[in-house]
């Protein structure tokens, strides 16, 4: 377990600043690394190394918990960056952006799905389970890599990073309601019980979270005034650990808990929760990611018609997701660069589609092949997802900079108005 941590970690450190140098996200450097361990390139180059070092075929489970506690405090910190004054003034535009970057890539998925022939299906599914299964893993968004991608950018605390977290949290809470149909059509069918408790959970989790968001806020204050301000952080651990727990014995995304404790918790002080944010940042979240590449093997892409089939699954899940988000933005009245940077935003999948691509090969509706598909979509898009949004991040910040007198432009006017920032 130490050596395969070393390892990760080293790799994702080290592929992490080399992405820097290039100019793109750490996150990029840090997902490829699991890629570079993985069965695509060591099990390839130097099989017996990769055994020795993975034979279980994949992190232990002591190094794949700790990516998975990083993951939660990753999601539940950036949810504590979020600035509710923000939020009320876009709320048309999050609920506008996240409802088409959601039905869009949706129902262009269960398009491609009816129309992949059964041999690429699951044993134990029909077409209609198999199409509704790849349209939500077309639809889904991963709200961690989301978060990384904007803390390497510098955007998490301005209101474009604000209202990608936002409108990505919200597309994400349909793509795991769909998960629960698909799953109880899979087990017990749509007449269990499985769907409506899903709904009457999570109204529940967020009920919770509102009723308790104000006394966990003025306990964190008083801790945090107090002497024992140290004591922030490990407070701040505990209940987003807590939140995840709750919703995980609800079915429900651990995630998601993380994220409506990451609400309670609010923003602190200057600088109260920057050790935990770097030791997050730096250590845990580079682990998670790397693990994260360590599930991709191309091997699969070998077979007769897989390489076409991922071609085609990549292409319009990217085009559905940009299309979805952009349109969303454009009829609420967001300028063309500020649209096109959402759904950039919001293109990344990360993690959430490996859970989910996990799950459609555990419940029988996805093969192998089609497993490897998404698995392959989330690294893709993850990756991919950085680079857009710098792309298009800059377009949008130097048509915010108004015009001025050629005698006025100086250095300073160029910081003032964000130049180069993010």
């Amino acid at each position: 377990m130490l050596t395969q941590l070393a390892i990760i970690l080293g790799a994702a450190v080290v592929l992490g600043m080399i992405a820097r140098r290039l100019g793109l996200p750490a996150m990029v450097g840090e997902l490829l690394a699991g890629v570079v361990l993985g069965p695509s390139l060591l099990g390839w180059l130097l099989p017996a190394a990769h055994d020795r070092l993975f034979p279980d075929d994949g992190p232990s489970a002591l190094v794949a918990g700790i990516g998975q506690f990083g993951v939660l405090l990753l999601v539940g910190l950036a949810a504590a960056e979020l600035d509710f004054t923000v939020l009320r003034r876009r709320g048309k535009v999050i609920a506008s952006v996240s409802v088409w970057s959601f039905a869009i890539p949706l129902a262009f998925g269960i398009g491609v799905g009816f129309g992949v022939p059964d041999r690429f299906h699951g044993s134990d599914s029909t077409a209609v389970e198999f199409a509704l299964l790849l349209g939500t893993a077309m639809s889904v968004s991963a709200i961690p890599v989301i978060a990384k991608i904007l803390t390497d950018l510098d955007l998490l605390r301005k209101e474009i990073g604000q209202v990608i977290l936002s409108a990505g949290t919200l597309s994400d809470v349909g793509a795991w309601m769909l998960l629960a149909v698909v799953s109880a059509m899979t087990t017990v069918g749509l007449r269990g019980w499985q769907v409506p408790l899903t709904a009457a959970y999570l109204g529940a989790a967020i009920a919770v979270t509102w009723l308790l968001r104000p006394w966990v806020r003025k306990a964190l204050d008083r801790v945090e005034t107090s002497s024992n301000a140290v004591y922030v952080n490990g407070i701040v651990v505990v209940l987003i650990v807590a939140g995840a727990a709750a919703t995980d014995a609800l079915h429900l995304e651990a995630a998601l808990g993380a994220f409506l404790a990451g609400l309670m918790v609010g923003r602190r002080g200057h600088g109260v929760l920057g050790p935990l944010q770097t030791v997050t940042a730096a250590v845990l979240a580079p682990v998670f990611l790397a693990t994260a590449g360590l599930h991709l093997d191309l091997a699969e892409l070998g077979r007769p018609g897989v390489a076409v089939l991922a071609v085609v699954v990549l292409v319009v899940a990217v085009a559905g997701k940009l299309i979805g988000g952009y349109l969303g933005a454009r009829l609420v009245g967001v300028s063309r660069w500020e649209s096109l940077a959402l759904g950039s935003g919001l293109n990344a999948r990360g993690v959430v589609e490996i859970i989910l691509a996990t799950i459609g090969l555990q419940i029988g509706v996805f093969s192998e092949s089609v497993y490897a598909i998404v698995v392959l979509l989330a690294l893709a898009t993850s990756i991919m997802a950085g680079p857009m949004l710098v792309f298009a991040t800059r377009r949008f910040e130097s048509e915010s900079i108004p015009a001025v007198r050629p005698a006025s432009v100086g250095a300073d006017a160029g910081v003032d108005a964000g130049v180069g920032r993010g």
